[in-house]
């Protein structure tokens, strides 16, 4: 089976997982492994997801599962997000070992509407990456909405078109991590790998295109939830990696040619998961750069100050 949830395209064996760990073979059916599979849920204020200038001072129920279509190096949820088993048979153990619950959607609803009184909007699918698991965020979301509740999303935005479009209706507010804006970066997150059954390259082609196809796709969803929801974009600036004004500019001009009132998080990296021997970033950059994106939009935010 090949999977079409995302750009990676992973070539799947029955019993077998795809690179997300998530997407597995199941009598020849595409089937998601996380499904109702999720972290304990937590009350989150609103300004942690972030989102700046959406329903300021609210809080929003938070879940989260395991597994993810991109392998960034510095991920600060990597014990959930890279928890990846082998085989579709591997799953008890893995959910056991990550203290995760199983769910129903209406079970999980009803707790977010127990809330309201403490604050609560809705439900936030975040932490891992929801959209690898998008049938859980579709039938919850929709739930969500019959309960006059908010959905909030917070993802890498990779995921194929006619998915992402099919969600967008059941959301309100959207935080989109944009890596970076150049091919290479996403070529380092997203690299070609082997797979674990048959041993056939999945995903990447052998070459680097100079657009690299899950930029592309990130960017495309960009545009298509800013005309459909709240939406706002955070950046992790890592030293040496995407730090640089001229990309930063570009970054820039792409989402003021959408709106300038788009809410942009430029974020400081601190020393995580493979990267944990590297240097933090320099607040000085951050604020460098924070400033030359205010050339351009209307709101910019600096995170882990």
């Amino acid at each position: 089976m090949i999977c079409d949830i995302c750009p990676r395209g992973c070539a799947i064996a029955e019993g077998a997982v795809g690179f997300c760990g998530v997407r597995a073979t199941i009598n020849s059916k595409n089937t998601p492994l996380n499904y109702g599979r999720i972290t304990p849920p937590a009350l989150d204020p609103i300004e942690k997801k972030p989102l700046a200038r959406y329903k300021s001072g609210s809080r929003v129920l938070s879940i989260g599962s395991f597994g993810c279509n991109f392998s960034c190096p510095f991920c600060q949820n990597h014990p959930i997000s890279m928890l990846r088993p082998k085989r579709a048979g591997d799953i008890g153990t893995v959910i056991e070992n990550a203290g995760m619950i199983l769910v129903t959607p209406a079970e999980l609803v009803s707790q977010a509407a127990s809330l309201a009184s403490r604050g609560n909007i809705g439900l936030a699918y975040t932490y891992n990456e929801p959209l690898i698991g998008h049938e859980f965020v579709r039938d919850t979301a929709q739930l969500v909405k019959e309960r006059g509740m908010d959905n909030v999303l917070v993802t890498n935005g990779c995921l194929n078109r006619r998915y992402f479009e099919a969600l967008l209706p059941f959301i309100d507010a959207m935080n989109i991590d944009l890596k970076a804006f150049h091919a290479p970066f996403y070529d380092r997150i997203t690299d070609r790998i082997t797979d674990r059954i048959t041993g056939r390259i999945t995903g990447m082609s052998g070459h680097k295109s100079p657009e690299n196809r899950f930029l592309e796709t990130v960017k495309t969803n960009i545009e298509l939830a800013a005309n459909s929801c709240h939406l706002e974009i955070t950046c992790l600036i890592i030293p040496g990696e995407n730090d640089g004004d001229d990309e930063m500019a570009e970054l820039t001009e792409f989402i003021a040619a959408i709106s300038p009132d788009i809410p942009l998080h430029i974020t400081r990296f601190f020393p995580r998961y493979r990267y944990a021997g590297r240097e933090a970033t320099p607040p000085e950059t951050i604020l460098r750069l924070a400033r030359l994106a205010r050339g351009k939009l209307h709101d910019v935010f600096t995170g882990n100050m």
